[in-house]
């Protein structure tokens, strides 16, 4: 008889005690960490263990240095990029559903980014173009490969080249969360098909842009706002109730602050990042690529339905084909030796980075996340403060919810 998934909890007493003294040493004000091991079923409890689990949380330090409450496992948090796995799976259920073609052109529903026209040189002027040799496909916006997005290097992510000065001078907001674009998704599309691409469709990957177009291909594609759209394929089937684009008031207080380190005096430095009111409301433009706020457990529900090859709970979320697709590395060796940052040389799925043994994402105000799918293994970290991808504190979660998750005891 198979076992039940298992944690060690030696490991995991392990991993608390370091996640409490980074932060009691104020190298962040507050965490929260999920870390699951998941059978394969989906019902649990069956004798098999194979639909089971077993789900260890920590929840460590407040919401703010100074006047915070307590951490709690339902504080909402702003997720950033860890968006856009949500959003690329929200794209491949209408694939799934047969409302998209993953290798047509966006044309038909995108028309303001048909017959593109190709810079010659990245750092050229913009008339200086050639036709684009087709048309940009869902599949290119999923790989982000549709001839745009980021071309730099921290700290300069995107150079001031004549392009990215004209997507600036229009306030298209390509790269960073906010200050959020003014612009309505058709004004942004109808601005943004005024550039012209960086380089040939499906030829490189570029990051971020790429789920810009997908929520407003999700809205026209379904014929509703991106909100609902997410909503309905994803987040109310797996109860995700606490994720959204915005949230009622009294969650959008709770946002914990967020932090970056001041190197002049090595603390961390409360940063004005946008007030509660900015996610109480509806956004002008929800953002494909950053926009959502979640909370440990939402965002467990959405990882486990990828584990279980799209299934929860009875319902196919995703076809395990679609899950496939979207969890495997779908670049070419010299697109990810090209991509540079972020990808950093791992392998780009739809929505997630992926290398040998795992995927996920991580979030730039200090999320992370990752699935090991041999193992069952999911784990989650969530703070507020942008260092903790960079100092190496979510690279170290990394390892010790990987060795919590012990070869299972014998039956």
């Amino acid at each position: 008889m198979a076992t039940a998934p298992h944690l060690d909890q030696d490991a995991l007493r392990r991993l608390h005690r370091t996640i409490a003294a980074r932060v009691g040493r104020g190298e962040l004000p507050g965490v929260v960490t999920l870390v699951a091991r998941v059978g394969d079923g989906d019902d649990h409890g069956d004798s098999s263990g194979s639909g089971s689990e077993q789900v260890d949380v920590g929840v460590f330090g407040e919401t703010d240095l100074t006047d915070g409450d307590p951490l709690r496992r339902d504080t909402p948090f702003r997720i950033t990029s860890m968006t856009k796995p949500i959003v690329a799976a929200a794209v491949l259920s209408l694939v799934d559903a047969g409302i998209l073609d993953l290798d047509a052109p966006i044309d038909p529903f995108l028309p303001e980014l048909a017959n593109r026209r190709v810079l010659t040189r990245l750092d050229g002027p913009l008339d200086d173009t050639v036709p684009a040799d087709r048309a940009i496909t869902v599949r290119d916006l999923l790989t982000f490969r549709l001839g745009f997005g980021m071309n730099g290097e921290p700290p300069d992510i995107n150079p001031p080249s004549p392009i990215n000065l004209a997507a600036e001078e229009r306030d298209l907001v390509l790269a960073q969360p906010e200050p959020r674009t003014a612009h309505s998704p058709d004004a942004w599309t109808r601005l943004f098909g005024e550039l012209p691409l960086m380089e040939q469709p499906g030829t490189r990957w570029r990051y971020n842009v790429g789920s810009l177009v997908q929520g407003v291909l999700l809205a026209r594609a379904a014929k509703a706002p991106l909100e609902e759209v997410v909503k309905e394929r994803i987040l109310d089937p797996l109860g995700m109730s606490s994720t959204g684009f915005h949230v009622p008031e009294a969650e959008a207080r709770r946002l914990p602050g967020y932090y970056v380190t001041d190197f002049a005096t090595g603390k961390l430095t409360r940063q004005p990042a946008d007030p509660w009111q900015t996610w109480a409301a509806p956004a002008v433009f929800p953002s494909g690529a950053a926009g959502l706020i979640s909370t440990a457990d939402d965002y467990y529900a959405f990882a486990r339905m990828l584990l279980r090859r799209g299934s929860h709970e009875g319902r196919q979320i995703l076809s395990p084909e679609s899950v496939e697709m979207m969890t495997t590395n779908q670049l070419t060796p010299e697109q990810v030796s090209e991509a540079g940052f972020p990808l950093n040389g791992s392998g780009w799925g739809m929505g997630v980075s992926v290398t040998a043994d795992r995927y996920g994402w991580n979030g730039g105000y200090g999320t992370s996340w990752f699935n090991d799918p041999s193992r069952g293994i999911c784990a989650i970290f969530l703070s507020q403060t942008s260092d903790a991808i960079f100092n190496g504190t979510t690279d170290e979660f990394d390892t010790l919810a990987s060795q919590a998750a012990a070869t299972d005891p014998a039956s």
